[in-house]
């Protein structure tokens, strides 16, 4: 990128964010990228620094000043509680929370991208973990995404690291979420087969849209149950996935036309209004995912010996379905 650059605001960007737009015109750039840019006030519109949230009227230039240049990302050992499953000397099963990170990532601040992570939690927890996916990932073998709980495998050594890389690899490894989605599913079960990539257009999404250069993703489902509530049809299932593919049920369960119940980057609404015709008429919302890795199963890597593990629904989700269970009308 030139040292500044400028980039003229068409009439049909009337009433657009500033970093939602700056995201779209910088290739390669994610947003919380661009926010970075912001907060550096690096971003001038019409000779001014501005905000993230300024809406645009069409007209104005836009000049990006310099490159965002954050600190250098790191894992940090952080006394951080951890809800460990399962150990040995070989591995560890870990229930991870929604709103944590795997490991070091993005952010617009030097401690949202390095502090709070499973990884720091790890690294204060064991004096070895293995050294296979590099500095920033000790022990990290498959990951969970930010707003999903649940389960994940946690590498001791380098050994079993590698073993267990292979196993997912060739998809010996059980793993099941449970996960609440809108609308009313008509199978009791189903499988979604279709290839997903990156989104070419909103770059922090993927897609089963692209006709080439998708990867391979099997997403196996089963009805619970079917939840008809005040705030309208949900279906609770079972998702056993074949692949590990990044956002996968999310993107196959939006590609049927069922986003996962809080996940506004695939189109599930952020707040979800209750039936006019309800006397207790009022909206509700979940600041995360409906998603939750409930159950794996595979052989231990060392010994042979097979893991059936698993982790309750969080209270919060629990919550949730209360909240959508009270009956209609009282």
């Amino acid at each position: 990128m030139p040292e500044i650059a400028k980039y003229p605001v068409s009439p049909e960007a009337a009433g657009q964010r500033l970093d939602a737009w700056l995201a779209a015109q910088l290739d390669g750039v994610s947003r919380s990228r661009v926010q970075l840019l912001l907060s550096q006030g690096s971003v001038v519109v019409n000779g001014k620094p501005a905000k993230s949230s300024l809406k645009l009227r069409g007209g104005e230039v836009v000049e990006v000043h310099r490159e965002p240049a954050p600190e250098p990302l790191r894992a940090m050992a952080e006394d951080i509680p951890l809800d460990i499953i399962y150990e040995d000397d070989d591995l560890s099963v870990v229930n991870k929370p929604a709103g944590m990170m795997v490991h070091a990532g993005s952010g617009a601040t030097d401690d949202a991208r390095n502090r709070g992570t499973l990884v720091n939690a790890l690294l204060h927890h064991y004096r070895q973990l293995s050294s296979t996916g590099g500095e920033l990932r000790p022990g990290i073998v498959h990951r969970l995404d930010k707003q999903t709980s649940g389960l994940i495998i946690i590498a001791r050594n380098d050994a079993t690291h590698l073993k267990l890389a292979e196993m997912f690899s060739r998809r010996q490894m059980r793993k099941t979420y449970i996960a609440l989605v809108h609308g009313q599913l008509k199978q009791d079960t189903g499988i979604i087969n279709a290839a997903i990539s990156r989104d070419t257009i909103r770059r922090t999404r993927m897609t089963t849209r692209r006709a080439t250069g998708g990867r391979t993703a099997v997403s196996h489902f089963e009805v619970v149950r079917r939840i008809d509530s005040r705030f309208g049809n949900f279906t609770l299932v079972l998702v056993r996935i074949e692949t590990g593919r990044t956002h996968q049920i999310r993107v196959h369960m939006a590609s049927i036309g069922h986003p996962v119940v809080g996940d506004t980057l695939y189109g599930a609404p952020a707040r979800i209004a209750a039936s006019q015709k309800d006397r207790q008429a009022r909206s509700i919302s979940l600041d995360r995912n409906f998603l939750h890795a409930a159950e794996l199963a595979f052989a231990h890597p060392r010994t042979g010996k097979m893991l059936k593990l698993s982790a309750p629904l969080p209270g919060e989700l629990e919550e949730f379905l209360a909240r959508l269970e009270i009956p209609k009308y009282a």
